[in-house]
Formats: C-alpha cells, sequence, structure tokens
C-alpha cells in the first residue's frame, strides 16, 4: 500500500480535485446511467451538453472559487461570501471563461434574494424541497479553512456557509457531515477511518437533531460495499453525498474515483466535484492527472489562488510537512 501523501499536498489536492471532477462532468451532465454504461467517461470532453470547451468547470467550480477567494481576503465572513457568489451570478466572476451557463433553481432564488438586499445568512430557502446539493459542492474551502476550530465553531461555520443558498437544517447537516469526513481525511485517516469517525461525531453532535433519521443509511450501513443499483446520482444533497463518498470507498486512486462519479450519470458534474475534492484530500495534488489538470483554464488565476489560500491554512494549521 502506498503511504499516505505528506499533508502539503492536501489542500491544493482537494480544491484541484473539484475543479477536475466537476470539468469531467460538464459535458455529459444530466444523461443517465444507461448512456454513461454505453459511452463511459475516460478523460476530459469537450463540448456535449453546456457546448463547452474541455476542461471547464460548471457553477459548482466557481462557487467554490468565491468561497476561497473570500475566505482568503476576508476571513470566514457569510456576507462577503453570498456577495462574491452574486458577482459569480451577475458578472460571471470566477467563471471559467466568464460566462455562467448553468445554476441551481435554489441557488438562483437565493442570490436574487441577495440582490434585493436579503442578508446572506437569511437568503437560502428553508422548506423540505429546498434540499438540492448546490451548498455541499462548494462547501469544502470552508471545512478546510475551519479545521483548527472547536466543534462547535467548525459546524457554525458550515451550517452558516450553507445557509446563504441552501437553510433546510438537512442541507446545513449533510455539508458538516461532509466537512467530519474532510477532517479527517487532512489528519491522515484512510477513507473508511475518516467516514467511521464523522458518522461518531455526527451522531454526537446531532444527537437531538430530528433530522438525524434522514442520514440513517450513511451512519449505519456498510456504505463501500453498498451496490452501485442502490447509489443515485440525483441533485439530492444526500445522494451526492452518499455517492461521493461511495465513490472515494470503493476505488483505489484518484482516476478511478472521478470517473466512477461521473459514470454514475444525472448529476455528473457535482457528483464528480464532491468525489473529486475528497479523492484530492486523500491521493494529494501528485495523483491528478496533469493532463486533466492542465485542461482547466485560468492556470495562472488559480495558482495565485489556490497557493494563498494554502499559505493561509498553513499558517492557521499546525501540520507536518517532512
Amino acid at each position: 500500500m502506498k503511504p499516505h501523501p505528506i499533508n502539503k499536498q492536501r489542500i491544493p489536492g482537494g480544491l484541484y480535485g473539484s475543479l477536475v471532477g466537476d470539468a469531467l462532468g460538464v459535458p455529459v451532465e444530466f444523461a443517465g446511467r444507461e448512456a454513461r454504461t454505453k459511452d463511459p467517461v475516460l478523460g476530459m470532453r469537450a463540448y456535449g451538453v453546456h457546448h463547452q470547451p474541455a476542461g471547464t468547470w460548471s457553477d459548482d467550480g466557481s462557487l467554490l472559487l468565491c468561497a476561497v477567494e473570500s475566505l482568503v481576503e476576508k476571513g470566514f465572513d457569510a456576507q462577503d461570501m453570498g456577495e462574491r457568489f452574486l458577482q459569480w451570478f451577475e458578472l460571471g466572476h470566477w467563471a471559467a471563461h466568464g460566462l455562467v451557463f448553468d445554476i441551481g433553481i435554489a441557488t438562483r432564488q437565493a442570490l436574487l434574494r441577495i440582490r434585493n438586499g436579503t442578508p446572506a445568512l437569511q437568503a437560502g430557502g428553508r422548506g423540505v424541497y429546498d434540499n438540492g446539493n448546490g451548498s455541499l459542492m462548494r462547501i469544502l474551502p470552508v471545512a478546510l479553512a475551519s479545521l483548527e476550530q472547536d466543534d462547535n465553531t467548525f459546524m457554525t461555520r458550515i451550517s452558516q456557509a450553507s445557509v446563504i443558498t441552501h437553510g433546510h437544517p438537512r442541507s446545513q447537516m449533510a455539508c458538516v457531515f461532509h466537512g467530519l469526513v474532510v477532517r479527517g481525511l487532512v489528519r491522515g485517516a484512510n477513507p473508511q477511518s475518516a467516514l467511521a469517525n464523522a458518522q461518531a461525531d455526527f451522531q454526537r453532535l446531532y444527537a437531538d437533531e430530528e433530522e438525524l433519521g434522514t442520514f440513517r443509511d450513511l451512519l449505519h450501513s456498510d456504505l463501500a460495499s453498498r451496490p452501485e443499483i442502490h447509489i443515485h446520482s440525483s441533485g439530492y444533497v444526500i445522494d451526492t453525498l452518499t455517492a461521493s463518498l461511495w465513490c472515494l470507498l470503493s476505488t483505489t486512486s484518484f482516476s478511478d474515483c472521478v470517473l466512477k462519479a461521473v459514470n454514475l450519470g444525472d448529476d455528473t458534474d457535482t457528483t464528480g466535484c464532491v468525489a473529486g475534492g475528497l479523492a484530492g484530500l486523500h491521493y494529494g495534488f501528485d495523483a491528478i492527472p496533469a493532463e486533466w489538470r492542465l485542461a482547466l483554464p485560468r492556470q495562472q488565476d488559480l495558482k495565485i489562488l489556490v497557493g494563498q489560500f494554502e499559505k493561509n491554512s498553513a499558517a492557521k494549521t499546525h501540520v507536518n510537512h517532512s
């Protein structure tokens, strides 16, 4: 078994891994699993459903990068983060090519509320049908920037970041569950151990939350061995969280994880983005195929932003770089 990568590879691995997974899924978004079985994605494709060049990330990657920029420049500030999301929506800020070609309904509604003066922490929908994956797809940087916080602050920051677009407790909790797995992976746990620790911490932290039952399958089943037919890849936040973890647990390389995620079909960019972020944390930056990483646009912009975020995180986190 290969040793875990040194810690300094994990943060850029997670961020670039998210963008790569997103970009792999963009050309085939919305097509079902049967289509991917017949014509599996094996690498970066050009054009496809959104008519974008190969390597183009979607709203997932753009909002994730807006979150990174906000954390670098302002620390954790939900209002600033929400306003940067609005800059993306209105001006193409951190869009791959300056164009907004995809946005979820709940995210759009929330950003319109922010435009009209609603505070960011009140903008996300609170209804049971507002539990799409639009906050989960961009939550990774908030977890990474909060690793040294106590459990309550860690939960609160992640929840508040979710609420900007997705305010239902289920969405907030899904983001926190993801964050707990992230915390384990960054600290060097293997995926199975990171999940087991996250399960235990999650049940402790939300012991009195009535939504806890929604996470029953994630908390009590042997996820790694679940048949693919029982893994759903819709835009529902629980489906995306489950599918992404399943892909990480049931593969042994970055490439296999993200391709497995995309080839589940349906919401391919987001499943690819979330799975790619987790796999990038676990396997490290160097495990991302260079041809995929270099297909991403805005290479210099990414290098600068990720470098700034990594420097800030290193200053706050006591990690072993040897």
